[in-house]
């Protein structure tokens, strides 16, 4: 072989090498960019679901849903924060979405849920692939459902209900099982204990616009105009209408012949319980969630009763309104994200799940499957005083006052309606005192439905 030959032979060597060399690198780079992509498909995604409970026992068991549910499948993995009050927990999604990072989960109080709405940054849940809503209780699906959609799932509800001293109410000549149902009775009951000597002869309750709410349900009034605001937008209140009246009129008539005892302060939940529990009150209006912890708290000083809600004389009752909460979906998230994080809150809010929260905390479970569970196992039968609470609930009637008020000033329409209770208390003349709640709150809902 001449040089010529020898020198062509060992450049298609070379060439071939490099080749080969170039070969090898890009499958080399393919291979790690298909297993990068691999990695990435393969990766974990994080949910974030925001809630407003700061006691340890509620926020454990909500940690424990998620686990269950992390475990059970290998996509996602829900990750649980507390954010504060119901008022903070909203605000921060709604400012977390402006800034492009919001959670996927947000537990939003009832009446929040005109503001949840009017925020734009939910998906309603009926518009998230399927979602079977015929196991929940009724009167607690109707109020989340606004024109018709059914936006949130219920969670932690509520209502309120009469808690007696039965004590008390033998020591004033009547059955322990006795349980006034008008306003007009619990008046008559506390007279006659107060002329009997009876100590504590009063009527407490936390000075609250959420029962203010309550009783004009029960009336089967209209908080807000255009259908409870249901029909379209609410434009005014009903503050000083005749429902209004006749509630204003008993907070009166209880304040003007000293049969009313609260702690002085607006929205004293714990304040009034400890009245009530420590033995200065016959009769006293509170949660259902209480159920539990007044029941621990007054063992072995008093017989314990719980009875319907007293309403207005001469209506017929209509039912309570649902409190607590119910948790929404945030919309600006792929649907592979918001199908699991509808799948986490329903896994969450399932039956048995539900019987589990229920006996934690006092809240309904929201579901009739969770209630027949709980009367398979004689719950009940042990604890007389929470299937009272439960036969409210599901004897209230389905309509536009029990569907709860929807508009976006529900929370300083509370503190108003507050002040002006606090007032009649106070001696104001009930017309004086409502005529006043109403002007503010119609001015509140005026400057809020001017952004719409």
């Amino acid at each position: 072989m001449n040089n010529n030959e020898k020198n062509n032979m060992e450049g298609k060597v070379k060439k071939i090498m490099n080749i080969g060399i170039v070969t090898f690198f890009f499958t080399i780079v393919a291979l790690t960019s298909c297993k990068k992509e691999q990695v990435a498909e393969n990766k974990v995604k994080e949910l974030y679901f925001w809630h407003a409970f700061s006691d340890a026992p509620r926020s454990q068991w909500i940690e424990e849903r998620a686990e269950e549910f992390n475990q059970s499948q290998s996509q996602f993995k829900v990750i649980v924060e507390a954010k504060g009050s119901y008022r903070d927990t909203l605000q921060a999604a709604i400012l977390a979405d402006k800034q492009g990072q919001p959670p996927h989960i947000v537990q939003v109080f009832e009446v929040g849920s005109q503001l949840a709405f009017d925020s734009g940054i939910f998906k309603p849940v009926a518009e998230i692939g399927s979602f079977d809503t015929s196991d929940y209780i009724e009167p607690v699906l109707n109020y989340y459902t606004i024109n018709g959609t059914v936006n949130s799932i219920p969670f932690n509800s509520s209502s309120p209900v009469l808690y007696i001293n039965k004590n008390k109410l033998a020591e004033a000549g009547y059955a322990e099982g006795y349980v006034p149902s008008t306003y007009s009775e619990v008046i008559e009951v506390l007279e006659k204990a107060t002329a009997k000597g009876v100590k504590g002869a009063k009527f407490s309750m936390n000075l609250h616009g959420w029962f203010f709410e309550q009783w004009m349900a029960e009336q089967g009034a209209m908080l807000v105009d255009n259908g409870n605001g249901r029909d379209s937008r609410a434009t005014q209140t009903n503050l000083n209408g005749p429902a209004a009246i006749k509630i204003g009129n008993f907070m009166s008539e209880l304040a003007a012949k000293d049969l009313y005892t609260y702690t002085g302060k607006l929205e004293d939940w714990g304040g009034s319980d400890a009245i009530f529990q420590e033995g200065k009150a016959m009769f006293h209006v509170t949660s259902t969630a209480d159920i539990g912890n007044i029941t621990k708290a007054v063992e072995g000083k008093f017989k314990l009763g719980v009875g319907y809600l007293p309403i207005a004389d001469g209506a017929e009752r209509n039912g309570t309104v649902i409190g607590g909460a119910s948790v929404w979906i945030t919309k600006n998230h792929p649907i592979d994200e918001l199908t699991a994080a509808r799948d986490f809150v329903l896994h969450m809010t399932n039956t048995d799940n539900m019987v589990s929260w229920h006996k934690l905390t006092g809240y309904y479970p929201v579901r009739n499957s969770s209630i027949e569970a709980l009367k398979k196992e004689g719950w009940f039968d042990s604890d007389a005083n929470q299937i009272v609470a439960f036969n409210q609930l599901l004897e209230t009637k389905t309509n536009k006052a029990t569907a709860g008020a929807m508009a976006g000033t529900l929370l300083d329409n509370r503190t108003i309606v507050e002040t002006a209770l606090q007032k009649i208390i106070q001696g104001t003349e009930v017309k004086v005192a409502l005529n006043e709640a109403k002007s503010l709150s119609d001015a509140k809902l005026k400057e809020y439905n001017a952004n719409f």
